[in-house]
């Protein structure tokens, strides 16, 4: 049989570089993109190997993402799965938000979403998985959190209408959306007060883990998650 390639989005680092070490040991090819961290994407690869490549490309930039799945095709003969992991939050108030930091935001968290999942709609093979990324604050909704949590519940919506569209190529299309999660990014600046109280907030009184939430993405990647389909996976410990 083929072995499968899955793209993940964003994998230089954090949870997504976590995701694609996951589905190298799961027996797939993985495809690391990312946006600038060169150094990090190239010695993930190389500690992968042969199943791994690293491709440069901006997800808000359409051009980019068809030769993203270019890539993938040259080297592995087509793509099976797409993780859309990249994304950045910029917090702010209403009041104290600028046009510089939704206009961003957006064009990252869903104009970049919606890049990879039109390549994925047409180039998918049949039987494929799209697992995107949103976030427990579309529930929670924290304050300073509105315009990225606004990001991702377009994610959600674009997420359940795309699972409709694949009808008949046996492709599921679901989303992954974190609770507060231990990654360099989210500890970086908080005083540990502060991240002790987050981690309370949750039944099971911790942060989720890199590979918490790397294991929820590998089970919607399997064999074992495809009868889920158009649906948001809240994987935060009970938060929401």
């Amino acid at each position: 049989m083929t072995r499968k390639t899955a793209i993940i989005t964003g994998a230089s680092r954090g949870i997504g570089a976590t995701v694609a070490e996951r589905l190298a040991r799961d027996g797939f090819n993985v495809v690391i993109n990312y946006s600038s961290d060169a150094a990090s994407a190239d010695a993930l690869a190389a500690k992968i190997g042969t199943a791994a490549i690293a491709v440069k490309g901006d997800v808000a930039e359409p051009a980019a993402m068809r030769a993203l799945f270019d890539a993938a095709e040259a080297k592995f003969g087509g793509v099976d799965v797409l993780i859309n992991n990249a994304g950045i939050m910029q917090l702010a108030s209403f009041a104290d938000a600028t046009d510089a930091q939704f206009d961003r935001q957006f064009a990252v968290n869903v104009k970049g979403t919606f890049n990879t999942m039109r390549e994925a709609a047409k180039r998918l093979r049949n039987g494929g998985r799209v697992i995107n990324f949103s976030t427990s604050v579309v529930g929670t909704r924290f304050e300073n959190y509105g315009i990225y949590a606004a990001t991702k519940a377009a994610v959600e919506t674009m997420t359940a209408i795309m699972a409709r569209e694949m009808r008949g190529r046996e492709i599921t299309v679901n989303a992954v959306a974190p609770g507060p999660t231990a990654t360099e990014l989210f500890l970086k600046g908080k005083p540990s007060e502060l991240v002790d109280r987050i981690a309370k907030m949750n039944p099971l009184e911790r942060l989720g883990s890199v590979d918490d939430i790397a294991n929820a993405v590998a089970f919607l990647a399997g064999p074992e998650g495809g009868w889920i389909n158009g649906q948001t996976l809240r994987a935060n410990g009970g938060m929401v």
